[in-house]
């Protein structure tokens, strides 16, 4: 007979960071530089999945004022290594630092310049 008090136990919910690139287009008041027609944000956000991060990181983004056009998803530390990937010490201890607040981490803004669309005044 078992002890109905007894709650099955909880599997942890083991929490990864993920690697995003998010292209941004113009929004008023994003910050971005004149003349920019948009921005790529080289991203670590934490997630139990890459689809959970990509949705956090989407929402701060949203209320930053930024307008998010496209999401790529690089993987985990452990996927970007099995692709070869050479992972700098600074990029770890961002990643590490996304992982312990549970939080996004915008590591690099490169604004795109062109005429594919009109900047916003």
């Amino acid at each position: 007979m078992t002890d109905k008090s007894e709650k099955p136990a909880k599997k942890p919910s083991r929490q990864q960071v993920y690697t995003l690139l998010v292209e941004v287009g113009r929004a008023p008041n994003d910050g971005l530089p004149k003349g920019a027609s948009g921005a790529g944000l080289l991203c670590y956000a934490s997630g139990v999945d890459e689809a959970e991060a990509v949705r956090e990181t989407v929402a701060i983004l949203k209320q930053a004022d930024l307008a998010p056009l496209d999401v790529t998803g690089y993987g985990t530390i452990a996927e970007r290594e099995e692709q070869g990937h050479e992972i700098p010490d600074e990029e770890r201890e961002l990643m590490d630092r996304a992982l312990a607040e549970n939080s996004v981490i915008v590591a690099q803004m490169t604004p795109y310049y062109g005429d594919e669309k009109k900047p916003l005044q």
